[in-house]
């Protein structure tokens, strides 16, 4: 057994995420059966058995100051994509030092850990039972007080694995997903950036599968002969295709997300919580893909895993600290501080709901970026966090050609945006496919736009010069327009975070018939 202290291990963290080692440059202690009883400032790495006759790397906290023979709540954290078993340490201490025994291991198909990624496929989940059972044999592990989390991969194969092993007690899933293909393959469009990013970080940290490797170059070249089958591999890994056994097995789960997440955005992961039955709580904030989780990963103060730590307590200790009693959904608006409570979803945004008319009639050419876009993968969403800085566009300076913008009037008072903004127009293409973006901008006096919203609309197979109706719902926010401002919608055609089916050529028509008018529906907190 080899023994680090906390410190050097959170440091070897950092040196990991700053110069992106490679598999071969961390290495693990050898195998070992013996319990676990490290000291409170000492972790042990370990060999643990997975499914299928694989080894997954790991590592053990024990609680501070145990006793022999006595048992204590159990916490398997898997780790994130491309991240390495020493990923949780600093909450794992911190969750040990209280009281748990806390296992983390690297996802397989990463680093040192055996097998190929299999994107939280059926391999996946039965580890994560395996761990559970080498950890009841060679730990303090109470078998029945089990808790389950992580962040982003972990998360997901959280949620998953609920869904299969009973034993799983309560869940806390940061920045996942719920639905894989609506998270990057939302409105029939491929999110390029995210899907680029998650295939990259997979060969340089690991050893994508077969089918992986299938699977993201059909996603990456647009196989449309081979769509059904993309989507029937990401329902198999989504825990909204298997709520109903979720339910049964009555883990509560703890859902967080930040409100600019470019790879798992926040609709798909409201929508899974509202069908949820048991004991549940929905937090989003401000930030991009795991960046809220971020600082409590080195030990930081950090409210997401507070919160974390007070789900785990209250549904695997018994602690009564009021975190079931607190309105179920926690919202933190990306414009001001504090948080909001509601007591479901469909609450948020129900005090009222403005419709800014689309009345006129807008074509463009395709395959011209207007210059209206929803940013870059992470950069945008962070610089929103922490600057409140956005994604901007002149929308005056728009060339309209390639955009189409309605703007409403300059509001006299506030509006606070908080939910689904949707979008109903009716669409007449020259091409039998196409592709728009739809954006919702916050417009200052001197006519700089804010990003608000954003989503994409992909159609395949419509009828040239035939109009259709289209629903679009544009990524959930919480946003708050200043008086004097006004919001407007911008529609174009290209955005770097997608991509385009815009045969050469091919040309778009936004038009408000009469009997179906147009509109942008935006939900609407109390003034």
């Amino acid at each position: 057994m080899q023994r680090t202290t906390t410190a050097a291990a959170v440091a070897a963290l950092v040196a990991a995420a700053a110069l992106g080692l490679a598999p071969h440059q961390a290495q693990a202690a050898p195998a070992t059966t013996a319990a676990v009883t490290a000291a409170p400032s000492e972790l042990s790495f370990h060999d643990i058995p997975g499914s299928g006759g694989i080894t997954l790397k790991g590592n053990v906290f024990a609680p501070s100051h145990a006793v022999a023979g006595q048992k204590y709540p159990l916490i398997v954290l898997p780790t994130s994509w491309g991240m390495p078993q020493i990923e949780y340490i600093a909450q794992a201490k911190l969750l040990a030092d209280s009281g748990y025994v806390v296992v983390s291991y690297t996802s397989r198909g990463f680093w040192l850990s055996g097998g190929q990624i299999e994107v939280a496929g059926p391999p996946d989940i039965a580890d994560v039972s395996a761990v559970i059972d080498w950890a009841l044999a060679h730990t303090a592990a109470d078998a029945d007080h089990i808790g389950l989390g992580g962040v982003s991969y972990g998360a997901g194969i959280s949620l998953l694995a609920s869904a299969h092993d009973p034993r799983i007690k309560a869940v806390v899933a940061m920045s996942g997903w719920a639905d894989l293909i609506d998270s990057i393959y939302s409105g029939r469009t491929q999110h390029l950036q995210a899907a680029a990013m998650l295939g990259a970080a997979g060969y340089l940290t690991g050893r994508p599968g077969p089918e992986l490797q299938s699977i993201l170059g059909d996603f990456l070249g647009s196989r449309l002969d081979r769509e059904q089958q993309m989507i029937e591999w990401g329902r198999k890994r989504s825990a909204a295709e298997q709520v109903d056994r979720i339910n049964a097995n009555g883990a509560a789960i703890m859902l967080g997300n930040a409100w600019g997440d470019t790879i798992f955005p926040p609709n798909q992961y409201a929508r899974f919580f509202e069908r949820l039955t048991g004991p549940k709580r929905l937090e989003f904030r401000p930030g991009d893909h795991a960046t809220a989780e971020a600082t409590g990963l080195l030990g930081l103060p950090n409210d997401t895993w507070a919160n974390a730590h007070r789900w785990f307590d209250r549904y695997l200790k018994g602690v009564r600290n009021g975190v079931d009693t607190e309105a179920p959904v926690q919202l933190k608006s990306r414009s001001s501080g504090g948080y909001e409570g509601y007591p479901d979803w469909k609450s948020v945004g129900a005090a009222g709901t403005e419709k800014l008319a689309l009345s006129d009639s807008e074509h463009l050419f395709a395959n011209v970026d207007s210059g209206a876009n929803g940013g870059i993968l992470f950069l945008s969403s962070i610089l929103d966090q922490f600057a409140q800085a956005p994604p901007i566009a002149s929308v005056p300076l728009l060339p309209r050609a390639f955009a189409a913008v309605w703007q409403s009037g300059r509001y006299d008072e506030p509006r606070r945006i908080r939910g689904n903004v949707t979008l109903h127009t009716t669409v007449t293409p020259t091409k039998g496919d196409g592709t728009f973006v739809a954006y919702l901008y916050d417009v200052g006096p001197l006519g700089i736009g804010k990003l608000v919203s954003n989503a994409p609309y992909t159609f395949h197979g419509k009828t040239p010069g035939q109009a259709f109706g289209v629903d679009l719902e544009l990524f959930s926010t919480a946003y708050d327009v200043p008086e004097g401002h006004r919001l407007a919608l911008v529609i174009d055609t290209v955005d770097p975070l997608y991509i385009e089916h815009n045969p050469t050529g091919a040309q778009l028509t936004f038009s408000s018939p009469t009997t179906d008018p147009s509109y942008v529906s935006v939900p609407l907190r109390e003034q």
